[in-house]
């Protein structure tokens, strides 16, 4: 059969280094120019279906805009070190000053099998004893260590989990090296995937650690932050940003990874905004699937006007109103997810309205 080519048009017309969107018999195809040569590969990178025409060029490499990956302008093979893991070419040729493409691609989409990520297994729920992770949230230096009033109710917390029996998990953020979130699902929902994008490339990354603590080991999640001009610390919105991820997989495909999970919160600040605080903790950790027991946080301010900061840490290490709020926070989250675990929490499906149902197969 003889090969069928389309005309593209005017060859001169063509030459930009810009990767341009074609359709070749119906198929998304990406035309770029680089070094004074076409080439025409498939526009749909291998790794989620990102749109490669909507790349950058690396030199002679098309970058997807979604995560990054790499393949030949021409060739379509993967950047080097990954040349097997390749998109469909199509050939080209120029005649009378137009340049044509063919209508099928020669060469095959090759995806090389990648190992699963780790945070990628199944979600078993937990029957041994009950697991209660605490995440600190203060942007202290490690390396000088200080008094944090957030952190110290926080082991307070923990310990008396201990003491109920149950195995606990410190984590302080501020010990952990974590690239910000890079807002790709605000390129299309598919491009926020589970494990994040950036824990899957990165094994320097460590929010693994919190990926971990929170979808797969938990039953409590106990959340301790400082207040920051009227927020939380800086710290837990990075990371917060980072768990658009789970809150994702809800919205892409109606899978709750953090289904029972009981979490709580200790708000500190030397000045006030605790109400403001606290609700956007929770409505954060709604979103993400976990439930509240009755009075979910404790907290401390002591005003506006209160700049002796120095008065604050008195208070706050001699305060037993607040250890006990810290023991009794425990004690409440620890009932609810007995209670959880006993099967009076959410069925296996959770009905979610009030939001536009997304079409996962939709490009």
């Amino acid at each position: 059969m003889a090969e069928s080519w389309i005309d593209l048009g005017p060859s001169k017309e063509l030459q930009q280094p810009a990767p341009r969107l074609i359709d070749v018999s119906g198929q998304p195809v990406v035309l770029s120019y680089v070094d004074g040569t076409f080439g025409a590969v498939s526009g749909v990178c291998n790794h989620v279906g990102g749109p490669l025409a909507k790349g950058t060029l690396d030199g002679k490499y098309l970058t997807c805009p979604w995560h990054y990956w790499k393949f030949h302008f021409a060739t379509g093979e993967g950047e080097p070190g990954f040349g097997a893991d390749c998109i469909p070419s199509y050939a080209l040729k120029q005649e009378n000053g137009h340049l044509f493409v063919s209508a099928q691609p020669v060469t095959r989409r090759n995806h090389l099998p990648h190992p699963p990520h780790a945070l990628a297994r199944k979600v078993e729920p937990n029957s041994g004893a009950l697991r209660v992770a605490g995440i600190s949230t203060t942007a202290m230096d490690p390396k000088h260590p200080r008094y944090s009033g957030s952190e110290s109710l926080l082991e307070r917390a923990l310990a008396h989990a201990r003491t109920g029996g149950a195995d606990t998990r410190l984590i302080r953020l501020s010990d952990l090296h974590f690239r910000n979130c890079e807002g790709f699902y605000s390129k299309s929902a598919r491009a926020c995937t589970w494990p994040c994008s950036i824990t899957q490339m990165d094994p320097k990354d460590q929010l693994d650690q919190v990926y971990e603590a929170f979808v797969h080991w938990a039953d409590v999640i106990l959340v301790a932050t400082p207040i920051r001009w009227g927020s939380a610390s800086s710290l837990y919105f990075k990371m917060i940003e980072r768990l658009n991820c789970v809150q994702n997989q809800v919205t892409i495909a109606n899978r709750v990874l953090l289904r029972n999970k009981v979490a709580g919160f200790i708000i500190i600040g030397g000045q006030d905004n605790v109400q403001g605080v606290a609700g956007q903790m929770l409505a954060f950790f709604s979103e993400v699937g976990c439930v509240f027991p009755q009075f979910p946080f404790i907290a401390h301010s002591r005003g506006w006007t209160a700049e002796d900061m120095e008065k604050n840490e008195e208070a706050l290490r001699h305060s037993d109103e607040l250890r006990l709020g810290a023991d009794q926070l425990a004690a409440r989250c620890m009932e609810m997810a007995t209670q959880l675990r006993a099967g009076q929490g959410t069925g296996s499906k959770i009905s979610r309205g009030g939001r536009k149902a997304f079409d996962p197969t939709a490009h």
